[in-house]
């Protein structure tokens, strides 16, 4: 049962350069929320109560938007502003939220080893930290889809999101074959492939559930372009697909794989906060959704003169 989530956070944010000088990105508002607000409420709503947050230089301000702030609880209660007072209570009694720093910034692999600590001997959630993914109506939480997916198969789930194949370079891209429903089973991984060289146009979304043999399979890998340690290549040597050999990762043709791996096509929209043009998309939806002033806002742009 997966009990515990890591939340990477540690990124300096550099697309969003000058507001993320001094404000981490996943603080950047979604109208009135921080966007890490939205991804540990989904992994709150999937029913997690124990979240490691991976945290680095300049991110103190996510530290402190998850922390009580009794002076400012005191001034919205003498005030009488119980609205106000229940917006800032940002994650229920029974849910437990830590941090661990990385100090140097290695990559999403290497984030994810700093959890190996906290996480143990189980399996665990991992949610991208500038990412929202929002699912769709009836739906349950996009994690709780993989951790679905897990309890079933008990070997690593990713999320996964069909996009044009001209996008493909921009992420992860698997290659498999569906088994039932919105679920395939994974032979491969390759990461920002040319078109040419993609196998499919089903790309990892931010998401997953993963053994505690990735921090064995972290430790194997060696770091790639940039000196940063990718956790798509740990993913490959859980899969059989790579091995290492002298501090190199070497890509075997022909994949004798050592564990199953499962992509589940998530039902949802993903929004990703790392790009301006998707949080400005996103920004302007969650605006026109918002209960009090949505509807002035959709009556602004129906009056709009674009030309």
């Amino acid at each position: 049962m997966v009990k515990k989530a890591v939340i990477p956070a540690a990124g300096y944010g550099t697309r969003f350069l000058p507001a993320t000088k001094s404000q981490p990105k996943e603080m950047l508002p979604l109208v009135d929320t921080p966007t890490i607000q939205y991804v540990v409420q989904e992994a709150v709503d999937a029913g997690i109560k124990d979240i490691l947050m991976i945290i680095g230089r300049g991110k103190r301000s996510v530290e402190e938007h998850f922390s009580r702030n009794f002076e400012l609880e005191y001034q919205l209660r003498e005030k009488n502003k119980t609205e106000e007072l229940a917006m800032i209570k940002t994650v229920p009694d029974d849910v437990r939220i830590h941090f661990v720093w990385q100090h140097d910034q290695l990559g999403l692999g290497h984030a994810i080893s700093c959890a190996k600590d906290h996480v143990g001997n189980e399996p665990f959630a991992v949610l991208l930290g500038d990412t929202v993914l929002e699912a769709a109506a009836g739906a349950p939480p996009v994690i709780k889809q993989l951790m679905d997916v897990y309890e079933k198969h008990e070997e690593a789930v990713l999320a996964l999101e069909e996009v044009p194949m001209e996008k493909v370079s921009r992420y992860g891209v698997i290659s498999g074959s569906l088994q039932e429903g919105n679920v395939y089973e994974l032979d491969g991984l390759i990461e920002k492939p040319s078109m040419e060289e993609a196998p499919s146009n089903l790309v990892i979304a931010s998401r997953y559930v993963l053994p505690p043999e990735i921090f064995s399979a972290l430790e194997m890998t060696p770091p790639g372009k940039n000196d940063e340690v990718q956790l798509t290549d740990a993913l490959k040597i859980i899969l059989g697909q790579s091995t290492v050999e002298d501090g190199k990762v070497i890509f075997n043709n022909e994949s004798a794989n050592e564990r199953r791996m499962f992509g589940v096509k998530f039902k949802g929209v993903r929004h990703d906060m790392g790009n301006k043009l998707d949080f400005l998309k996103t920004s302007i939806l969650y605006g026109m959704r918002h209960k009090e002033f949505g509807e002035d806002l959709k009556d602004w742009m129906r009056n709009l003169d674009l030309d």
